[in-house]
């Protein structure tokens, strides 16, 4: 039996068995095979000739991938976005590869990319589903396209299609600390009360994975689900954008209620409706900062910032320097900063210090002396040695 015919049947098991007490044991352990079985189906396929991929080089200071099913507008949104002419038509999967654009905002570069549609099972390798996937693992943002005049359950199929390969949409890393040891046993500790696990759920799920060896320190309220993310370390968690267009086919009342859900915005290419509305979401969500350089005695450079992200890096001074160059962070004696991040300004600070957006950056270097002369009583420099024969004997002491 395949690994997809072995994912079928757990998957029918699971919407077989009902939901109580006595059967969230076996849920747990139903979830955890499936989890496995689903980081089987990711790996390359030994000795098999590799296709050709999707993947192009990372340009700029931010990566942007485009998501959707077929004619939905992809290829005409990269085109208003970056001016990159994307072939568009009237019939589906008129994209076959990856095209990369550049959208110039706020005197950063962000890199977008249009991928081919993608349908139903593409997690499985249906339509290259795989390799667009892939693509999207790679990015800092991903904006799903969607038909405002279809169906709303196109977001819950292409979002089941990302869960299903560890891709995770607007969460955060759940807050477990798992480490695997030779020996001791299993120690399973927690900060609060867990509501929806217990010891024997997390003795089961581990013993699935044959982990007989590890801590386990739980700060937060965690399900079953985060436990197996925490364990099989390769999960992937990106910020989305549900972008709506063709808004202009819907009535005034569905626009609203598209505009008023949690990380959706309603466009229209055609008639390029709310263009800068959807700019000024995807710069606030990616969470660019821009940082601007300042000699001594000098005006700052505001034509060319520092563009810094905590998903790249982070940002603080520390990240800041090491951006400029590495050396910096060698002979780094505090900086001088002017901006909304400051008490006042200038406010001296270390390489903690983090940074807002449109912040001023003075970077003052150590002075390392070469010279011998030196200030206060002390030298920089030893005394030349002198034999003790050479010495001048001191005249005896008078008794």
């Amino acid at each position: 039996m395949g690994i997809l015919e072995r994912i079928k049947d757990i998957e029918l098991e699971m919407s077989r068995t009902q939901k109580n007490k006595a059967t969230e044991y076996h849920m747990g352990q139903l979830k955890a095979k499936l989890a496995k079985l689903r980081t089987m189906l990711q790996e390359p396929a030994k000795g098999g000739a590799s296709g050709e991929g999707f993947e192009v080089q990372k340009f700029g200071d931010g990566r942007v991938a485009l998501i959707g099913f077929p004619s939905v507008g992809k290829s005409t949104l990269l085109t208003e976005l970056t001016g990159t002419k994307s072939e568009a038509a009237s019939y589906e999967f008129t994209t076959l590869t990856c095209i990369p654009g550049v959208i110039h905002y706020n005197d950063a570069k962000i890199q977008l990319l249009d991928l081919p549609g993608i349908i139903e099972g593409a997690a499985e390798g249906k339509g290259r589903g795989r390799q667009v996937i892939a693509v999207c693992k790679s990015a800092d943002l991903l904006l799903m396209v969607l038909d405002a005049g279809k169906p709303h359950y196109h977001r819950e199929i292409l979002t089941r299609e990302l869960e299903s390969v560890g891709v995770r949409l607007n969460r955060k890393p759940p807050d477990i600390f798992f480490k695997k040891k030779k020996t001791g046993g299993i120690a399973i500790n927690s900060m609060g009360t867990l509501t929806h696990l217990d010891e024997k759920m997390v003795w089961r799920i581990l013993q699935e994975y044959r982990i007989h060896n590890a801590d386990l320190l739980f700060k937060e309220d965690s399900t079953v689900d985060d436990l197996i993310d925490v364990i099989e370390g390769n999960r992937r968690y990106i910020k989305c954008l549900y972008v709506y267009n063709k808004v202009d086919v819907c009535s005034m009342e569905e626009v609203d209620e598209i505009a008023r859900r949690p990380f959706s915005i309603p466009i229209s290419c055609y008639h390029r409706l709310n263009m800068d509305g959807l700019l000024s979401q995807i710069w606030e969500m990616m969470g660019l900062v821009r940082a601007y350089t300042k000699k001594v005695g000098e005006r700052p450079d505001f034509d060319e910032p520092v563009v810094l992200s905590d998903d790249r890096g982070g940002v603080t001074v520390s990240d800041f320097c090491a951006h400029i160059h590495k050396s910096l962070l060698a002979d780094f004696k505090y900086a001088l900063v002017w901006g909304t991040s400051t008490k006042h300004m200038p406010q001296r600070v270390g390489l903690g210090h983090t940074l807002e957006d449109e912040d001023v950056v003075q970077i003052v270097k150590k002075k390392v002396s070469d010279t011998d002369d030196a200030r206060g009583r002390f030298k920089q420099s030893g005394a030349e040695y002198v034999k003790i024969a050479d010495r001048e004997k001191r005249k005896p002491l008078k008794t």
